[in-house]
């Protein structure tokens, strides 16, 4: 780990200012992702800013009845939020299917959506990964892809995103509250805060430099039946092959999440409207366009199949 400086922050505004004049400056809450990280030297930021110091880990109704949820409210205390588990318990599965109980009694919201991909190539410093090295290349292209993402890639990128409470959010249609370094405010709804790769998948989301994630808020509830669904190579602490995050109504109609086949959590409104005619039909828009390889074409399946089961567990 290479050497940095490290400061508390004394408040939102302050913390967002001395990111934004420290080059290099990283925020730092929980540290699950980005200390591993710092260990291999794949982020070496200059200079830690330490945000747990600010008043931004309460769960607060809004006055439009939704929950306003601070960036800093770790993902146990979350998912056992009794208004969390009643309104939202899509989003209350999805955090228990991710990690392990000591990593979620650390890990915060906003950490939980700015977690960097799992990909093996990226993790490995002797191989090349444009999200690590801008402009090296992309080992997972020729290479073992079976993990990998099926839609929305590209020649230079093709790793997917790891969050499992990013597909609920998704679903929920969340939005995400931030403070920038000039103090002003912005709500960045969910669908549009994840980036594509393109050619520059190092960019992974919508945030500015020095940018401060403060609270994510989630609409008043809608009901339904809320259901997250993970297959995974083991039973515990693995990431996606496939996930399904969905709420479905009386009727069949609903909203439908997919994690571990795109660089973002996946959703096409436009395919729920097919729900009702069931699962081959919503796949067949969902993932309309995929580019799978050789080793991960059995996504595409899998996808289908999963929200089968899904569909057939809303039926009850």
């Amino acid at each position: 780990m290479k050497s940095f400086s490290y400061e508390r922050a004394s408040s939102v505004e302050a913390a967002a200012k001395a990111a934004a004049g420290t080059r290099g400056a990283k925020f730092i809450a929980g540290g699950t992702n980005l200390l591993d990280l710092m260990k291999l030297q794949i982020e070496t930021p200059t200079h830690l800013i330490d945000v747990n110091g600010l008043a931004l880990d309460k769960i607060e109704v809004t006055p439009e009845g939704g929950l306003r949820i601070g960036a800093l409210v770790r993902n146990t205390d979350l998912a056992s939020d009794e208004r969390v588990r009643r309104d939202y318990g899509l989003l209350s599965r999805a955090l228990l299917a991710g990690a392990s109980g000591q990593l979620r009694n650390k890990a915060t919201t906003a950490g939980n959506l700015l977690q960097r991909t799992r990909c093996p190539y990226f993790y490995d410093t002797n191989q090349p990964c444009n999200k690590r090295q801008p402009g090296s290349g992309c080992a997972a292209l020729g290479g073992f892809s079976r993990q990998h993402a099926v839609i929305g890639v590209s020649d230079a990128c093709i790793a997917t995103h790891p969050s499992d409470m990013a597909i609920a959010m998704r679903a929920l249609d969340a939005t995400v509250e931030t403070v920038r370094p000039d103090g002003a405010t912005r709500r960045i709804p969910i669908a549009d805060f994840h980036r594509l790769p393109g050619d520059t998948p190092h960019v992974e989301t919508v945030l500015e430099p020095g940018e401060l994630i403060t609270a994510v808020t989630l609409p008043k509830p809608i009901g339904g039946k809320h259901i997250y669904r993970k297959v995974r190579d083991r039973a515990s602490y693995a990431f996606a092959l496939v996930s399904i995050g969905a709420i479905v109504q009386p009727g069949g109609t609903g909203r439908v999440a997919v994690g571990g086949i795109a660089h973002k959590p996946w959703r096409v409104e436009a395919a729920e409207v097919d729900l009702p005619k069931g699962a081959r039909a919503v796949t067949d828009t969902l993932l309309a366009g995929a580019h799978p390889t050789e080793q991960n074409a059995f996504k595409v399946t899998l996808v289908e199949r999963t929200l089968g089961a899904v569909l057939a567990e809303a039926r009850g």
